[in-house]
């Protein structure tokens, strides 16, 4: 019979046992985070009808859905996790107490074409807070510090948040007496860092827009209003009174602004931005884009916001929220490739190797499973092999440590511990052994998944 060539599709991510390990303490840490701050875990079907996950998708949306039948059921993979948070919001609404704060971390699926830092199945890692009928402010300001404290753990720390609120934008063209056009404005003016303030002008003279050069230049005056966070709040006090909606969205920020200190958010980490628009249609409030100051080039990593009703699609209650997402799988792609990720965290999969050296394997398998019971993680190697291979195998997993019971050792009541690492070898007790262990596992078991290249 002929063997099929094995192979993994494109577009999809399939990691070598080690970076697995760093991936997973990623989303480890994450789950920590997320749940320091209130958040209830959830998990949601991969699978949803297609009606349901459908409801209010379109566009390139609808055109990326991996679609398929199953006898009679019509059916598709879920393509981000927001739209089926709206759909349990909806059905468990009677059950849930608000607001329902939820994180989940999980597989999304989109048919997009593959390319570098882009994924067909990727892991997002998604917090929301979500109100019934009302949902206050100080939600939209608690968002920033969960995301500083979640990248600080991660070992991630030149990063910065940049945020707006929808409503300041919304508002500012309505003076310009822009709100049908508003939509390609932000879209053209979410081009600016790529190809400069002389082609957006270009842009939205032109006849795709057409707008006249008095209100782009007010435009382009507008978005470059930058300075400290408080500098840009006082600037746009002079568009105060000019518009509702303005004036509503310029007390929201400035209100997001006034508890980030509170909140523990350093004033370095986090910036107002007037050029951040995120999703045109979607969020109503404050916008959040974070980015890696080292590389900007890579764009956002974490972004998310304020919409007004969640669920409208399966219910006629007002469900406001606020959230972020983080797409994990791009991110732990774009660490990889930039030699972030901190080769000191431990990835081998147990910390101790036992090797017997007799042919009763009774006192390894005890030493094994007291060195289980002490909470270190641990491997029993019986294969019948020579000392070399198991030493081989030893340094190809990358276990810290090698412990040996051989006759003199088990007549001793000891065992010899090898450190992998140094080379050194020492017999203690069963009782030192594990103390050792633990004592020199201490610092790579909390080490963070990443380290920036200053911090090597």
């Amino acid at each position: 019979m002929a063997k099929q060539k094995p192979r993994t599709l494109s577009g999809f991510m399939e990691l070598l046992p080690a970076p697995q390990a760093q991936f997973d303490r990623m989303a480890e840490l994450l789950r920590q985070c997320y749940s320091r701050y209130g958040f209830t875990p959830l998990d949601t079907p991969v699978i949803e009808a297609s009606e349901v996950l459908l409801a209010k998708a379109g566009g390139e949306t609808e055109k990326q859905i991996y679609r398929f039948t199953k006898g009679d059921s019509d059916l598709s993979l879920r393509f981000d996790l927001t739209v089926p948070l709206a759909k349990y919001v909806a059905l468990h609404y009677a059950e849930l107490s608000f607001p329902f704060r939820r994180f989940q971390i999980g597989k999304v699926y989109r048919g997009e074409r593959a390319q570098r830092g882009r994924f067909r199945e990727f892991y997002q890692a998604d917090i929301d807070v979500i109100g019934d009928g009302k949902l206050d402010i100080v939600n939209e300001a608690e968002i920033p510090a969960i995301i500083c404290q979640t990248f600080t753990t991660l070992g991630l720390h030149r990063f910065q948040i940049r945020v707006n609120n929808r409503k300041v934008l919304n508002g500012f063209y309505a003076m310009l007496g822009l709100t049908d056009k508003a939509g390609d404005v932000m879209r053209t003016v979410d081009k600016l860092p790529k190809i400069g303030a002389d082609k957006v002008r270009d842009m939205l003279t032109g006849e795709g827009i057409g707008l006249t050069g008095e209100q782009a230049d007010e435009i382009l005056k507008f978005i470059s209003i930058t300075g400290g966070n408080q500098t840009v709040l006082d600037s746009l006090e002079a568009y105060r009174g000019r518009h509702q909606l303005f004036d509503q969205g310029l007390d929201e920020l400035s209100t997001v602004v006034k508890y980030l200190a509170d909140f523990g958010v350093p004033q370095e980490k986090f910036a107002v931005d007037l050029t951040i628009a995120r999703g045109l249609d979607y969020y109503t409030g404050t916008v959040y884009e974070t980015f890696m100051t080292d590389h900007p080039e890579i764009g956002s990593i974490c972004s998310g916001g304020r919409y007004d009703n969640l669920a409208e699609y399966y219910t006629d209650k007002q469900l406001p929220g606020v959230g972020i997402s983080i797409g994990l799988t791009r991110l732990f792609y774009v660490l990889e490739e930039q030699g972030c990720l901190n080769d000191a965290l431990i990835t081998a999969p147990a910390d101790v190797l036992v090797l017997p050296m007799t042919d009763d394997l009774s006192p390894a398998i005890a030493f094994a499973t007291r060195l289980r019971g002490a909470g270190i993680r641990t491997q029993l190697y019986t294969e019948q092999k020579k000392f070399k291979q198991k030493m081989s195998y030893a340094d190809k997993l990358g276990v810290p440590f090698a412990a040996f019971l051989g006759e003199d050792e088990i007549r001793q009541g000891k065992v010899s511990l090898k450190d992998m690492g140094s080379g050194e070898q020492k017999l203690l007790d069963l009782d030192q052994a594990a103390d050792a262990v633990l004592e020199a596992l201490a610092a790579g078991r909390n080490a963070p998944p990443i380290r920036e290249k200053e911090d090597a």
